[in-house]
């Protein structure tokens, strides 16, 4: 099952997830969809010192959105910071440096945050793919760690979202967005080994099933909390520098074939700030600004509902170890 759901990925990718892929999804866009004002909308954007988050602080700052920036790094942060107001002439963009690979650094982070700030949009963004299994200080494997419980490059994004979920119900038009991965196609949702303790480490699965697991969480959320509009999407295979580093030898196949870091970006500013979002059922998952299936044809990777809860269940349990 596994060599088919790869195979039907992989050709479904070069005609859907690549520059123009995009470019054929984007025939049918509406423009007005974007021409915005969110001026007095609070954003904050995970993984934003580069890449997809970087080029979406930047759309969202130039429709006049106030923009904090999450990141790990200093000097990338005030680059990516200096970057987006230079080309947004929008001086409402905010550093804020967070350790993303420690959940207690998450848990303080947000709870200052709420009581600093007000929150209309959370972009859950950032993301790491560890290509072997490697454990963080607190004995969690570091995809896991990041990608789902928080995401290490990839923002905590459990607890992060858990914490923010309070203070985003205070806003109007509230919403959640995942950045996923159409990667998370070939997997199946395995509760029973979250953190790939069993058979050889696979850093390219391990990483897809974290993105099913996001995807599970996105539909979980929405079913929970319906004040908070919940979506997560795919931004296709684009050409930044997580792919080169994490993917050197995909990057170097398909380097002339990849999309810009903006048109990876544009389903999840679009999710951030049109109208007509807004108005799609919560909980689904996006591809080029449409709401498409989460599992291949035929691919028999579905969850039941147990499982589905039981990964909530595990979740929320891990979290509560670390809050603070």
């Amino acid at each position: 099952m596994s060599f088919y759901r790869n195979t039907v990925w992989f050709l479904k990718g070069l005609q859907e997830y690549t520059k123009s892929g995009y470019e054929a999804a984007a025939r049918s866009f509406v423009e007005a969809d974007l021409e915005v004002s969110v001026s007095g909308r609070s954003f904050i954007i995970t993984g934003a010192n580069s890449g997809i988050g970087k080029a979406a602080a930047c759309e969202i700052a130039k429709r006049g959105g106030t923009v904090h920036l999450v990141c790990r790094n200093e000097d990338r942060a005030k680059e990516a910071r200096k970057d987006v107001v230079e080309q947004s002439k929008n001086e409402n963009v905010h550093v804020h440096l967070v350790d993303m690979s420690n959940p207690r650094k998450v848990w303080e982070f947000a709870s200052g945050f709420s009581q600093n700030h007000n929150l209309h949009v959370l972009i859950n963004n950032a993301g790491c793919m560890v290509n072997q299994r490697e454990l963080t200080e607190d004995d969690l494997e570091k995809n896991f760690a990041t990608n789902t419980l928080g995401r290490k490059v990839n923002s905590w994004t459990y607890i992060l979202t858990t914490a923010l979920i309070p203070t985003l119900k205070k806003s109007e038009n509230p919403r959640v967005i995942t950045v996923s991965s159409g990667g998370m196609l070939v997997q199946k949702l395995n509760v029973e080994d979250l953190q790939f303790e069993e058979g050889s480490f696979d850093g390219t699965m391990a990483y897809a099933q974290n993105k099913r697991q996001q995807v599970i969480m996105t539909e979980q959320w929405a079913a929970q909390h319906k004040e908070v509009h919940f979506s997560s999407m795919h931004p296709g295979w684009a050409d930044t520098p997580a792919v080169r580093s994490s993917m050197p030898d995909f990057y170097a196949k398909m380097k002339n074939k990849l999309r810009t870091e903006a048109q990876g970006a544009d389903t999840a500013v679009w999710l951030a700030i049109s109208d007509t979002a807004s108005r799609q059922p919560s909980g689904l998952f996006f591809q080029d600004r449409k709401a498409v299936s989460t599992h291949l044809p035929l691919a028999c990777s579905r969850s039941s509902p147990a499982e589905d809860q039981k990964l909530m269940s595990k979740l929320e349990e891990l979290a509560a170890k670390f809050k603070c």
